[in-house]
């Protein structure tokens, strides 16, 4: 009578051998793998202590007073916790107005952008047109000069249009980018071309099918161009030092450098208004990080 199962000695001793070089080939790769996870995570922990370290001193700073901002070698800590820089801000400065002038600068700029980088983006990818690609060349020429060579122009057209000392002349220069018509024009000429044909079969016409069918489709491409921008336009400080010259004029980013003296700087108050400044990029770029991080992905997976 056969029998139902081999008896565990009764194996052989080259199928015993596998199994165990088998086991200890798993325990080999879960160790490579916890390995290889605790150094990536000690890398980016590292990472993240650098890009927020910035941030924390601009905090402490803020909470010093000017004599303990001055000490050599300087504190990290404050000896004395300090908070009224952040009323002196709003005292030292016309704050107010001068964040409200950053904001109405930001949304004019990014909006301007979007709107004819998108349409300048769609004509050059999906419309056929005589000298497209020569004048696209143009285009893409005007990333090679430099843009401080740009500002003595601008400026002539600005005081020519009698707009120095006002709020539309912080984003009126910027309201079209070269850069970011490459960029979305990339993206369009990914799009598959049925969708037009099937839009002009039912009627639709060219503006029609770039604004419900093909703009919807770049949108990741559009928040990370309105992320590139607003950070850009919040933190621009040449061209408002240049066109206004009225504090109650200026964005945040121009009326901090009045914080610095010839002989005396206020570093509490300083940090503690670079501090306020720099919260609303943070919010929008929280709010759309998931759209950023999607169209880099997506342009690194597209020709």
């Amino acid at each position: 009578m056969r029998e139902s199962s081999a008896s565990p000695s009764a194996r052989p001793a080259s199928r015993r051998r596998v199994n165990v070089r088998r086991v200890n080939f798993r325990r080999v790769n879960v160790r490579r793998i916890n390995a290889g996870s605790v150094a990536t995570h000690a890398v980016l922990s590292l990472g993240a202590l650098v890009m927020v370290f910035p941030f924390l001193w601009q905090l402490l700073t803020a909470a010093k007073s000017l004599a303990e901002t001055a000490q050599v070698p300087p504190t990290f800590l404050p000896h004395t916790w300090n908070w009224s820089s952040f009323e002196e801000v709003f005292t030292a400065l016309p704050f107010r107005e001068m964040l409200f002038n950053s904001v109405f600068n930001t949304v004019g700029r990014t909006v301007g952008q979007l709107v004819f980088c998108s349409l300048a983006a769609y004509a050059f990818a999906r419309m056929q047109f005589r000298g497209r690609n020569v004048l696209f060349g143009l285009f893409l020429s005007v990333l090679m000069v430099p843009s401080s060579l740009l500002v003595l122009p601008q400026y002539d057209i600005i005081q020519r249009l009698g707009l120095l000392n006002s709020a539309p002349a912080l984003f009126l220069p910027g309201m079209f980018s070269a850069f970011g018509t490459f960029m979305l024009r990339q993206f369009f000429l990914t799009l598959p071309k049925e969708l037009e044909e099937a839009a002009r079969i039912d009627g639709a016409s060219s503006l029609r099918i770039f604004w419900s069918i093909m703009l919807p489709l770049v949108r990741p491409a559009l928040a990370a161009l309105a992320v590139i921008t607003a950070m850009w336009s919040w933190n621009d400080l040449l061209w408002p030092l240049i066109v206004n010259t009225d504090p109650q004029k200026m964005p945040i980013s121009a009326g901090l450098t009045s914080l610095e003296g010839q002989y005396e700087t206020n570093y509490p108050v300083m940090m503690a208004g670079s501090l306020i400044a720099s919260l609303p990029m943070l919010v929008v770029y929280v709010f759309l990080q998931r759209h950023f991080v999607q169209s880099v992905a997506l342009s690194g997976s597209k020709s």
